[in-house]
């Protein structure tokens, strides 16, 4: 990937799972995947935990803004590991706040603008596209689809690149 097609990276902090559904005898030992196009990265299993805490951040490469998937498994290690739901996410609106806003003289803690959850995406509540400690961060809640139960807390932040292509 040259440097002149990237727009920046995207830093997808994952925070926690939150009522996750059981797919063992009483628990599951959940991880999540997230994509975007051909990019592919993994959190840490934990072990034993229907509101596991992954406190990981995972960073993709902006090329262009396609949608997030996330999907949750359950790690087995005799057999194929369960789907335990999954959702996607569009952070077209993340990346017009950052393209709007490049001057750096917000008050923090400044929001920016809100997404509602409809019907088409996967947020369980309201989410503010906020400018907080020198960064664009976007905290999401998001509903597990395809599953009884569970949603993932996560956080956005963008990263520039220095050389990247202009916005």
């Amino acid at each position: 990937m040259s440097m002149d097609h990237l727009l920046g990276l995207l830093r997808v902090h994952i925070h926690k799972g939150v009522n996750l559904a059981i797919r063992d005898l009483r628990s599951s030992d959940p991880y999540v995947i997230i994509r975007m196009g051909k990019q592919k990265l993994k959190t840490k299993v934990v072990k034993r935990n229907l509101t596991p805490v992954w406190d990981e951040d995972l960073t993709l490469s902006v090329v262009d803004p396609l949608p997030v998937k996330l999907e949750v498994y359950d790690r087995d290690l005799f057999s194929a590991d369960d789907k335990m739901g999954d959702a996607e996410f569009d952070f077209t609106p993340f990346l017009e706040a950052v393209k709007m806003h490049l001057k750096n003289d917000l008050p923090n803690n400044t929001i920016i603008t809100t997404v509602k959850p409809t019907r088409t995406n996967c947020l369980a509540e309201e989410s503010n596209i906020t400018w907080t400690d020198g960064n664009f961060v976007q905290n999401m809640v998001l509903r597990l689809r395809n599953v009884e139960c569970g949603e993932l807390e996560i956080k956005l932040s963008w990263i520039s690149v220095p050389g990247s292509r202009r916005m």
